[in-house]
């Protein structure tokens, strides 16, 4: 109708019931083609909401699977952290593994080393015993030696004092030998007589 008024206000020598009627069909078509202008924004802003609803999805499932790694990654720390600590563990195991071990063998030497010790001092109280010992012997073979010695002493003190007596009575003989010349016959008869006694006792054997 406003078209209508406009044409006749400028005395457009036109028919006006069919400038009217293509007035109304262009105003349904306007306000067709504003709304499917206005669907088409709402299609583009829907497409354009669709494409951000798949950007923000792809985002969630791109930030799931980052989730996720981290997730996998603390874990993995975690088991990591773990593995250290066993790690240093069986380190100190093995550390305390070698000195029990040392510990072990020093034990032994040790125990040996007090068998040595006791085996040294029994043989240093065997080595002086022995050492008293052959003091001893050498002391009984001087004394064996001594008391044979006596022995002997004790054979030829009779024999020594026999011999005193003789040597005594021979120097007393000689003494008489010199005043007593008459002996000399005496003692020739006397060396007969000692002769005939020689005889007697040979023949009485």
């Amino acid at each position: 109708m406003c078209l209508c008024a406009c044409l006749y206000t400028l005395r457009i020598q036109i028919d006006l019931p069919v400038v009217c009627a293509n007035a109304s069909l262009v105003l349904v078509t306007a306000t067709h083609c504003n709304t499917l202008q206005h669907t088409a924004t709402h299609c583009n802003t829907v497409q354009h909401t669709a494409t951000y609803c798949n950007i923000l999805q792809h985002t969630a499932i791109h930030c799931n699977t980052l989730q996720q790694t981290a997730l996998h990654c603390s874990t993995l720390q975690h088991i990591a952290t773990h593995c250290s600590v066993l790690q240093h563990t069986a380190t100190q195991c093995n550390t305390l593994q070698r000195t029990a071990t040392h510990c072990g063998t020093l034990q032994h030497t040790t125990a040996h080393c007090n068998t040595l010790q006791h085996t040294a001092a029994h043989c240093s109280t065997l080595l002086h015993t022995a050492a008293r010992c052959n003091t001893l012997q050498h002391t009984a073979a001087h004394c064996n030696a001594l008391q044979r010695t006596a022995t002997y002493c004790n054979t030829l003190q009779p024999i020594v004092t026999h011999c005193n007596t003789l040597q005594h009575t021979a120097t007393h003989y000689s003494t008489l030998q010199h005043t007593a010349a008459h002996c000399n016959t005496l003692q020739h008869t006397a060396t007969h007589c000692s002769t005939l006694q020689h005889t007697a006792i040979h023949r009485s054997s």
